[in-house]
């Protein structure tokens, strides 16, 4: 029997963007909706930018207009709490202040009927202690929608201590009724997204202060060679400096200032002086018509002689575009007999080409007394139109010339990052398997669940769960403890079901939550 969610009215309480956007949502699946705020004249403001939004979207052929017309006219301005007594489901996006948002479900509760379930959109406050206002706070649960609420798929339902089995299966029910993708976590900072998404701003932003290149090249890792949408520092000034540092702030207090969510003090001042981002005209980059962008620093076009020899070895499995990638221009791919489990690299001549593993390419010339190139992790080498490398300080430069040629050859523009340890794409993929399995590990979330809310929430170019399984645990595990090692930084230290799955004690399959 469908729950009674599917039928009902729906509130919601907050008419800024998300409020507005998760009225537009119930609407346009039916429900008539009431829509309060303190302030009647932001309902009214919400609403009429909402018309003329749809109304443009009506006159440029891209919606029908008997439907918008009716989506429209199923939300109502509420004038009163009182007005939404007889609505069976209640969505709060109002201040993220815990004392403002439990006073308000004290009301509701003493308002609706004891069948009504009451939801909040918050991002970064506990569901539990949200909860802990109402009597009965079973029928509370979190319901977050990412900005903008109608085109985002992912929905969070929040699982608070309270909350029962009953209230989490409506509203996966509903979400999904919504044409929305839900994933069920349990209340935890940051919840899932916001939570596992740190270190893809962290990673990049540590660089930026350790100067290893300029914004405009640290996002060309991340975005034109790993393969993400976006770089993180181009993100960051597209979210807004205050709302990415306040959250990262959140989330570092909320687990008692552990390093694994250190703010960064660059992005700090960045705040402090108003540099928000795009919305003040400047954050890493400037915004000014009359103001030319920076490009990336590739290197250029190398025109000396290629490698006479050329072979590649080891677990190439690992990278399979990669392998294709070689394959296609007629390099065949030997596994070591002795090391089926070693990482992948190419011999070009004298020099070895190696998938970076947290050690400096100095430290590994060094222990195999070979000249050393390492070049960064893709979600996939074939496609991405850049690689990033970086070469041994005792390497000569031809030699390293010759490993540039040889990536050139393949298509690719090439960024040459000082010796770094595991570059960035790969450092930036093993932190977010890192915090990922510890989701996992502490029941917060599935790793199915995981992996999506971070595909559809973030828009990662692959779950981490899914990327790390590809690349293989070991080779995780080994960079973290390479990082943890050259920093002495607890922020790397690996997570204990890394470390089962490295060593093959466990799978994911069977890491699910009680």
């Amino acid at each position: 029997m469908p729950s009674p969610l599917l039928q009902g009215s729906v509130g919601v309480i907050g008419a800024g963007t998300m409020g507005i956007g998760i009225a537009q949502v119930a609407a346009s699946a039916g429900h008539d909706v009431m829509l309060f705020d303190v302030n009647a004249e932001a309902s009214s403001r919400a609403l009429s930018a909402l018309h003329q939004r749809l109304q443009q979207r009506v006159d440029a052929g891209k919606a029908d207009a008997d439907f918008t017309q009716q989506l429209l006219a199923r939300i109502q301005i509420a004038t009163a709490l009182t007005e939404l007594a007889s609505c069976t489901l209640v969505i709060e996006a109002i201040a993220e202040r815990l004392e403002i948002k439990q006073s308000l479900f004290r009301d509701l509760e003493a308002i609706c009927s004891p069948q009504t379930l009451f939801a909040s959109n918050t991002s970064s406050l506990s569901i539990t202690a949200i909860a802990s206002a109402l009597k009965h706070p079973q029928r509370m649960a979190g319901l977050h929608f990412f900005n903008p609420a109608p085109v985002m798929k992912l929905v969070e339902i929040v699982r608070g201590l309270e909350t029962d089995a009953d209230t989490l299966n409506a509203l996966r029910e509903l979400a999904v009724a919504w044409k929305k993708q839900p994933v069920v976590c349990r209340s935890t900072p940051g919840f899932i997204v916001n939570r596992v998404a740190r270190p893809f701003y962290a990673e990049t932003l540590r660089a930026l202060e350790e100067q290893i290149a300029t914004p405009a090249t640290l996002d060309a890792v991340l975005r034109d060679a790993g393969g993400f949408a976006m770089g993180p520092l181009q993100l960051t000034d597209l979210i807004g400096h205050d709302v990415n540092y306040a959250v990262t702030e959140s989330v570092f207090y909320a687990f008692g200032s552990d390093p694994r969510f250190q703010p960064s003090l660059v992005q700090k001042e960045l705040v402090e002086a108003g540099h928000l981002g795009r919305k003040s005209g400047r954050g890493f980059y400037r915004y000014r018509s009359d103001i030319q962008p920076v490009p990336p620093e590739f290197a250029p076009t190398e025109t000396g002689a290629m490698p006479q020899r050329i072979s590649a070895h080891g677990r190439w499995s690992a990278l399979p575009e990669f392998a294709a990638l070689l394959q296609q221009n007629g390099i065949a791919i030997e596994e070591l007999k002795e090391s089926t489990e070693s990482s992948p690299f190419l011999r070009l001549d004298e020099v070895t080409l190696m998938l970076t593993n947290g050690k400096l390419s100095s430290q590994v010339a060094a222990e195999t007394r070979t000249p050393v190139v390492q070049f960064d992790l893709s979600v996939n080498h074939q496609q991405a139109s850049a690689i990033a490398i970086s070469a041994a300080s005792c390497n000569s430069a031809a030699q390293t010339a010759l490993v540039i040629r040889f990536l050139q050859s393949l298509g690719k523009n090439v960024i040459v990052l000082p010796d770094y340890p595991a570059l960035l794409t790969l450092r930036t993929v093993a932190m977010l398997c890192n915090e990922a399995l510890d989701v996992v590990n502490k029941g917060i979330a599935s790793a199915k669940d995981t992996d999506l809310a971070m595909r559809l929430g973030v828009n990662y170019p692959a779950g981490p769960l899914a990327w790390g399984n590809q690349l293989g645990w070991q080779h995780i595990l080994t960079t973290l403890e390479n990082l943890n090692h050259f920093y002495a930084d607890t922020r790397y230290r690996p997570a204990p079901l890394l470390r089962q799955l490295a060593a093959g004690y466990v799978s994911l399959a069977t890491q699910e939550p009680h």
